[in-house]
């Protein structure tokens, strides 16, 4: 098939979960053997870059198997450049449309009724926000412009892909919603035969937000390293948090390693000398959270798991269904910095055992959380949906 794919103000390349989840899907959907092509952006873009004369044609480029138009447009704006996208499937003719849900976006989904093409819509996120969110309220007051758009990309779609169907407006059938969680890319992140030299590196990737439990994992850290333990800890990622952990950090500094933002294709080295992953997530700080479920597909567990890392994650649905406790590694009480520390404890107390967490946790995201499979089961969508409207042309 030909494909394309939108990602609105998603950079490719980039560090970004969202940057990393565009390239996967694109390359192994290109390595199934499809004609893909990417829209994305070359990098995040402030309000302020507004282009008075959007883009009237996307010019691509040939980029890890795939082609890729970089439209650059600030997030907020993405509609802007509907035109350039519709001029863009009219030469293409693709197949089938996949467009990476976005409040602002929608190109996708209305490149494709135009013009007769099927479609999918990516929901990684609660597409109405609780009321605690200041956009709801600002919607709200307003009569309900943001809802009724995102209803209406829904009605567009298809089919609607994300990780937990309560990220979608109930008003939506639920047959029109397939769960796919996010994934490892299995043949990037290779385990090594044993354990790295040294003592235990724990690591920690991801944006240093308040819900990625950032803050949680320092202050966990410091009980284990006043518990006399050698530990050492790996902090991989940047956000608006990082000053604060580094200050908690400060009176151990020596044995914390702050690397910032880093490419991901540096991920399987460094993940290679750690022996334990965190995921702190803490849902508190976040109202969409606690109003849908944890809909985040967590990527950093599966590149944990891929990397054959045992894992210490929170108690909280899916993520207790992912990581088992005492099987793939070890869980905790949400936002219980004592009870993160004891359970980094308990995978840590024997190094064989962790090994052997490590690669059930492998051979576990092989088996149903990689990136390969995702494609797969997307590809399937796509097939589908394609001979529905081949026969739906057909018919007299």
């Amino acid at each position: 098939m030909r494909i394309l794919y939108l990602a609105s103000g998603i950079p490719v390349p980039g560090t970004l979960g969202g940057s990393i989840h565009t390239l996967e899907v694109a390359r192994g959907l290109a390595q199934r053997g499809h004609d893909v092509h990417v829209v994305a952006a070359s990098r995040e873009l402030p309000l302020s870059h507004l282009r008075l004369r959007p883009m009237r044609r996307l010019a691509g480029r040939p980029y890890s198997g795939f082609t890729l138009y970089q439209q650059d447009l600030p997030k907020l704006l993405s509609l802007l450049g509907v035109a350039a996208v519709i001029r863009l499937v009219r030469s293409l003719r693709p197949d089938l449309v996949i467009e990476r849900y976005y409040n602002f976006a929608g190109a996708g989904m209305i490149a494709a009724r135009r013009l007769g093409i099927p479609a999918i819509l990516e929901v990684n996120a609660l597409m109405v926000d609780p009321p605690e969110i200041a956009k709801r309220r600002l919607d709200d007051a307003l009569g309900g412009p943001f809802r009724r758009w995102a209803e209406r990309q829904c009605q567009w779609a298809d089919r609607i892909v994300t990780p937990l169907h309560t990220t979608v407006p109930a008003s939506i059938p639920r047959t029109k919603i397939v769960e796919l969680p996010w994934g490892a890319n299995v043949e990037m992140f290779i385990p090594p035969a044993g354990p790295p030299p040294g003592p235990p590196n724990i690591v920690f990737i991801g944006s240093f937000r308040a819900w990625h439990g950032v803050q949680d994992f320092v202050r966990a850290a410091r009980l284990l390293i006043e518990r006399g333990h050698p530990y050492r800890f790996t902090l991989i990622g940047d956000g608006p948090e990082r000053a604060a952990a580094e200050t908690l950090a400060a009176p151990y500094a020596q044995q914390f390693t702050f690397t910032g933002a880093v490419p991901h294709e540096r991920l399987p080295e460094l993940l290679a000398q750690a022996h334990l992953g965190v995921a702190p997530f803490n849902t508190a700080p976040h109202p969409a959270l606690r109003a849908a479920g944890f809909f985040w597909s967590p990527l950093k567990i599966y590149e944990y798991m891929a990397a054959g890392l045992p894992v210490v994650t929170a108690a909280i649905p899916p993520l207790n269904a992912i990581i088992r406790e005492g099987t793939e590694g070890a869980l905790f009480r949400e936002g219980d910095i004592a009870d993160l520390a004891a359970a980094i404890e308990r995978v840590l107390a024997d190094p064989a055992a962790a090994f052997a967490m490590g690669q059930r946790a492998r051979a576990r995201v092989v088996a149903e959380f990689s990136w390969q499979r995702h494609c797969a089961e997307l590809e399937q969508i796509g097939i589908t949906l394609r001979q529905h409207y081949q026969q739906r042309v057909a018919a007299p």
